[in-house]
């Protein structure tokens, strides 16, 4: 089977789960979907992805109720039932976990946040002050506009990254004191002026963005620089479920919270 017949199979799929997020969808059903076994469709979205499809599909769903608080007045248990969940408290606690804002306050912010959650899933110890180091690339006829840096634990912008830094164009970066595990170097730009075109679109035209990873830091480690090609979002990328930094408090690099 060719990488273009799988890739249009896991494509099938994504579209499958925009249509059916507010169902009880299993493995089973997407497996269906993509005409392969259970086992073989996780290890191909995986590769397609970056992500596992439970992974995928609940950013989906993360996305759709973004969309839904920005341009509806549905009230957050409406939305939290039209994005499949049963219960609003664990829909309100994860929405929370994931982009960093409560559902009335992503409503009434607009969709921007002057931080991000309190704490970083699967961060440890410092590694003996050791940093990250790269250079991220725009392709070419690509608009300038500030960049976001970000070190997560999964390849899914969510929750708080343990290290992050906003460039102001594309460039050199470096992430300090990065902590001990394994983790993912996520980046994501937007032309300057637009940002505004994020919001309500589920693959939006003006987000452009690139990963490293993964990279295991440990004492001693040797960490190589990394260079990021941008290019733009596709449907087989991950939504960005972290809420826009309203740029008051996102121009300056980030180490230790």
């Amino acid at each position: 089977m060719t990488t273009t017949t799988i890739e249009q199979s896991v494509r099938r799929v994504i579209h499958y789960m925009h249509v059916n997020l507010g169902q009880d969808l299993t493995i089973d059903d997407l497996a269906r979907t993509a005409m392969f076994s259970k086992f073989h469709f996780t290890r191909i979205f995986q590769e397609a992805t970056g992500t596992s499809p439970g992974r995928f599909l609940s950013a989906l769903r993360m996305q759709e109720a973004k969309r839904l608080l920005l341009e509806t007045d549905f009230s957050v248990a409406d939305i939290s039932s039209q994005v499949g969940y049963s219960s609003v408290g664990t829909f309100s606690s994860r929405f929370k976990t994931c982009v960093g804002l409560s559902p009335s306050a992503y409503r009434e912010l607009g969709g921007t946040s002057a931080k991000f959650p309190a704490t970083a899933a699967g961060s440890s110890a410092v590694a003996h002050s050791l940093s990250l180091r790269g250079r991220i690339v725009l392709p070419p006829g690509a608009a300038p506009g500030p960049v976001f840096v970000g070190l997560f634990p999964y390849t899914v912008r969510q929750g708080r990254p343990a290290r992050w830094t906003v460039l102001d164009g594309p460039g050199a970066f470096e992430l300090k004191d990065v902590p001990g595990g394994t983790w993912h170097i996520l980046v994501h730009s937007v032309p300057y002026d637009r940002e505004h075109e994020l919001f309500g679109q589920r693959v939006p035209d003006v987000l452009s963005v690139g990963r490293h990873g993964p990279v295991t830091v440990q004492p001693g480690a040797l960490l190589r620089s990394a260079e990021i090609v941008l290019r733009p979002q596709d449907v087989l990328d991950p939504p960005m479920l972290i809420a826009l930094l309203d740029g008051a408090d996102g121009t300056k690099d980030r180490g230790a919270p």
